[in-house]
Order: structure tokens, then sequence, then C-alpha cells
């Protein structure tokens, strides 16, 4: 099972199916915020539609097409953080994150993302980490930015969100610019 340690409050731990009830709950707790910017909430009704999803992602772990993990704040699940697709062929992984709101504020999220992206340079030997975020979603958007990844361009029209198109900006971080960073 993946476990990263990011710092002495943070875990990065891949989902056990025995976490579904939690993350279930997180996920009720925080459904109107989430909606907002995800386009699964409204099909996650019951902890059995958790257990599903974590069944998904043990198996695309399994098959090295994708990693999602809890992020463990002082030993409580507070979000994920995955790589939603690991493209092999190209070295590129595609990273997809969300917190509770009751935890944002507290650099839980950019100490996230940067750990995940050392891994994705130092561990799996990827070239390229990319970010996609709703143009509007300046909290999400504002993770890369202060990383250091390159904005790289806007997608019109990327994503549907149950009633409305959302454009997606596309922040890109290579192995050789992290060194540097």
């Amino acid at each position: 099972m993946f476990v990263y340690e990011v710092d002495e409050n943070i875990v990065l731990r891949q989902l056990k199916l025995q976490d579904a009830n939690e993350l279930f709950q997180l996920t009720d707790h925080a459904r109107d915020y989430l909606r907002e910017w995800l386009p699964w909430v409204d099909t996650t009704v019951k902890p059995e539609d958790t257990l599903a999803f974590i069944d998904h992602t043990l198996k695309s772990s399994e098959m090295k097409s994708a990693l999602t993990t809890g992020i463990i704040f002082k030993g409580k699940l507070v979000g994920l953080i995955s790589f939603n697709s690991l493209d092999w062929a190209n070295r590129i992984g595609y990273v997809g994150y969300w917190l509770s709101p009751d935890y944002q504020g507290n650099g839980i999220m950019t100490r996230a993302v940067r750990a995940l992206t050392d891994y994705a340079f130092n561990t799996l030997g990827l070239n390229r980490v990319d970010i996609r975020a709703a143009y509007e979603n300046k909290k999400s958007r504002a993770i890369p930015e202060r990383l250091g990844f390159t904005e790289e361009g806007l997608i019109r029209h990327a994503e549907w969100l149950y009633d409305h198109y959302v454009d997606h900006v596309v922040y890109g971080m290579l192995a050789s610019e992290w060194y540097r960073f």
C-alpha cells in the first residue's frame, strides 16, 4: 500500500475499502462546496457509491494507470490527491485534488501537491506533471501558481458541470524545472 509522509502532520495514503464511510461523510459534509467544481458529487449519494469509487481506485493503482490517496492531516482524512491518470508512454502524471473547506487555508494542499510532484519526478521518473483547474476556481489555481508551475493555456468548455461548461487552465511542471525550483 502506498504511504508517503509529507511532514509531521500530513501523510498521503492510498485509500482502503475501510475508508468508505469516513470518505463518504467528508464528501457529504462538504457536498455544496464540492459541487461547485467537481462533477461526481451528485452521483455520490450513499456510502456504497464511495466504496465503489475506492474499489475502482485500487484496481487503477494495480494497473499502474492512476494513484489515488487520502490526505491524512493529524490522523484525520481531510481530502484527496491523485494522479488521476498516469501516461507512461509520455511520462506525464495528471494531478487532481480536493480538500474539505474546514481544513483550507493551512497550506495542507500546497504541501501535498509539492510532495506528489516530488514523488512524480524523484520516484516515478516522470518528465511532466499536469494540473488542470477551472478558470474561476481561484483556490485550486493558486496551488500550482504558488509552486512555480507554468500556466500553459486555457481549454475552453473543457468540462460539463451539471448545467454549464467551465473552462480549464492548464499548468505544467517539467522535471528539469522542478529541480531548479
